[in-house]
């Protein structure tokens, strides 16, 4: 999980393990959380599968950086 300060808010990429079969490799769903003050804001659904965690962590703070220069 990544974090980041952005304009007041704390944002998070997550990457959640994902194996589609038993014999394919990990894979990992991205998904971003806003808080601000400690507290819940928004929180994106699966917003793709990766082939890294980097990646669906990277996927998941860019859509809460968007977020927050949207609503924010």
């Amino acid at each position: 999980m990544q974090q980041q300060t952005y304009r007041g808010y704390v944002v998070w990429g997550h990457a959640i393990a994902h194996q589609e079969g038993l014999l394919s490799p990990d894979r990992f769903a991205a998904s971003g959380t806003v808080t601000r003050d400690n507290r819940f804001v928004e929180a994106s659904g699966v917003l793709g599968i990766f082939d890294t965690e980097i990646e669906a962590q990277d996927v998941g703070i860019s859509w809460a950086l968007a977020w927050v220069d949207n609503h924010g």
